[in-house]
Order: C-alpha cells, then structure tokens, then sequence
C-alpha cells in the first residue's frame, strides 16, 4: 500500500557545509512527483534521505503519520530505481525480478503470480530467460523498475533513471514509467534534472535551487506562471526584459508598452522584469510591437528559431540568448538574418516578477 510524504522543516549537512538549510514538502499518496533542478541543488540528496541512504540532521520525514528518521533503509519498505540499473549480470530476468522477493520469503506460488503480473506490466515476459547482457538499455531499465516494484512497496524512488539512455529511447521509457505508475498507484520520487522529461511525465513539480525548493505546482502552471525569474529561465526558456508597471500597462525601456488585466496589486508603480517566451511572441503590424533585429536563425523542423538583438537597456544583461519561436506551419515567411522586426507579446502569456527577480507580480501564482 502506498502513503503520502511529508517533510517537515528538514536539514541536511556535510560536515560544516548545510546542503538542505530548511526544506517543507507534502507529496500525496500515488502521486507522481518530480524533484527537477540543476546538478548539485540537493534534489539526490533529498531522494536519499527520504530512501534512509542519508541521515537528517533537523526536522522530520512521514510516511503518513509514521516518523522515519530513525528507521533503517531496509525497514522502510522502499522500491528504489538508478540510472545504473544495477541489475545482476548472472541471472536472467525472471531471476532479477524475484530477487527482493526471496529475501524477504514470499511463498512460491505467489512469487510466480506477482512476477508474472510484473512482467506483464513493464512488457518484458518474453524476455525472462534472458541474462542483462542480452537486453537492450531500454529492456534493462524495465528489469530495474519490475524488480522494485514486485516487492510492493510504499514509495517508488527514481535517481535519473533514464540518464544513460539515448534521445528517442528516454522519450519512449518516460512514457512506460508514466504508464506502469499509474497503473500500480504507487507514490513515486523522481529526480530528474531535464526540465521536458519532468513536465511530461510528473503530477507536480518541486524545482529546487541550493537546497531550497523555489516552486511546487503542476507542470501546467511551473511552465506558464513560474514563481520567479529562476523558474522561469530554468523549465524552458523565457527572454528578460526591464520593465515597468504603471495603471493596467508593462513599459519597456524603449517607450513601448502593452496592456495587462493580471497583474498583482502591488505591481502598481513597480520597476519589474518582463518575462517573455519565444513562442509567445507575434510579428507586429507596421509601427507596432518591440523592435528588434534577426542576428540569427536555426531551422529546427516544425519551428526555427531566431536570435533576436534590441535596443540597449532593454534587456537583462548575462542572458545566454534572446529568442522568437515561428511555428512554421502557420508562418506567412521566413525572417532573413539581418531583418529588422518588430515583436508583440501575447499579453496573457506574459510573466512580470520583481525587479530583483525573486517573485511573481500575477495574479493566482502557485508557490507551493
């Protein structure tokens, strides 16, 4: 049976160095949630204290009403999926999938039904005489994930599992771990730190920066109304400009502006960052919109995509590129390198944060 995760002001340290200073998080049962974040933010860290492979040094972890904390690795019924597999080499497998099973004595008739069904599940039945080496990465993932959920534990923990995998391999084993999760119901922890594989396949997303969750929310709304600038660059890309708020208008440096009916109160006479994606930009009519100037392109199939240059002070500096999206099956032309455009963003779809970039200024923004 499944249970929901709590945890409760939680503190991790290395020695003097604190990894997680001070970290709350509810997941409810048979959810699939996704720790996302860059490389080092703690979200392993966290996979593993919730695993018991790392102690806590504040705070507490609930399986339901139950305090964890103190309760050994083994004992807390735990299904736990690398991106190593670390699947036995010598046995086939049937053998690998039974393997949790015989530890803890489950009678043969049953550990037959509850293998078979598994087997069935992940889609690998006519591959159980097999040894590893004779599986695909893609087939050796689904051993690891058959063998910890045949156990039937409480929680499914996942570090990165697809990670080793190709580009069209993960895309299709995002969506079979999607599929059995659901059909088991089984509370799943996924660490992940590729922002596509977490919004297709998650039920919520915590995005974690320095041991700090900055955002819990669907992948819906972490996308289209990120909490704050770091959200917003992190899942996707979004262009950043300097802005200003005044009665129901955003104003760029360059004098232009666009009218919004979702902006926070407290945005009124704010100096603010303009969050803007480049799919949700339009060309603009002639003396209308940002101008702007094509300094490249790259054809990427259904889309190309541009490289924009604007006006000084219009944007934030240290910005790695500034982009327009043109979906190429409603495109009217394409744009030459060198062109000069102007730009109109899609009012509803802009974000508008605080100058200093640490929250949002819309209205019915989820924080967590």
């Amino acid at each position: 049976m499944s249970v929901g995760i709590v945890a409760d002001h939680v503190v991790k340290k290395y020695g003097k160095a604190t990894i997680i200073p001070d970290l709350s998080l509810s997941i409810q049962d048979g959810e699939f949630f996704t720790l996302l974040g860059p490389s080092g933010c703690g979200k392993t860290t966290l996979l593993r204290m919730i695993a018991g492979f790392n102690t806590i040094e504040g705070g507490e972890i609930r399986f339901n009403d139950q305090v964890i904390n103190a309760i050994p690795a083994h004992e807390r019924n735990i299904g736990m999926v690398f991106q190593s597999y670390a699947i036995f080499p010598h046995l086939t497998v049937r053998q690998n999938v039974e393997y949790g099973l015989k530890l803890r004595k489950i009678p043969a008739a049953e550990m037959r039904e509850r293998v078979d069904r598994i087997l069935d599940v992940v889609q690998i039945t006519e591959y159980q005489d097999r040894l590893p080496e004779r599986l695909s990465g893609g087939q050796q993932q689904r051993v690891a994930l058959a063998r910890a959920i045949v156990i039937h534990p409480s929680v499914l923990l996942m570090d990165e599992p697809l990670s080793n995998l190709d580009a069209k391999l993960r895309v299709e084993m995002r969506s079979a771990i999607r599929q059995v999760q659901k059909q088991v119901g089984i509370t799943t922890v996924y660490v992940t730190h590729d922002q596509e594989e977490a919004l297709s396949i998650s039920d919520r997303i915590a995005v974690m920066r320095e041991g700090v969750i900055q955002q819990v929310a669907t992948p819906h709304a972490i996308y289209t109304r990120p909490y704050n600038v770091f959200v917003s660059t992190f899942i996707g890309h979004s262009n950043l400009f300097h802005g200003s708020v005044s009665g129901n208008r955003v104003s760029f440096a360059d004098g232009s502006s666009i009218a919004m009916d979702n902006l926070a109160p407290e945005a009124q006479g704010q100096k603010v960052v303009v969050a803007i994606r480049p799919e949700e930009f339009a060309l603009a009519e002639k003396g209308r919109g940002i101008p702007c100037t094509v300094a490249g392109k790259t054809f990427l199939g259904k889309y190309i995509t541009y490289d924009l240059s604007f006006a000084d002070g219009m944007v934030l500096e240290g910005q790695p590129s500034l982009e327009f999206s043109q979906d190429l099956g409603h495109a009217q032309r394409v744009l030459e390198e060198g062109e000069q455009i102007a730009l109109v963003p899609r009012s509803s779809k802009i974000n508008v944060f605080t100058e200093d970039g640490q929250r949002s200024l819309m209205q019915g923004v989820i924080h967590g």
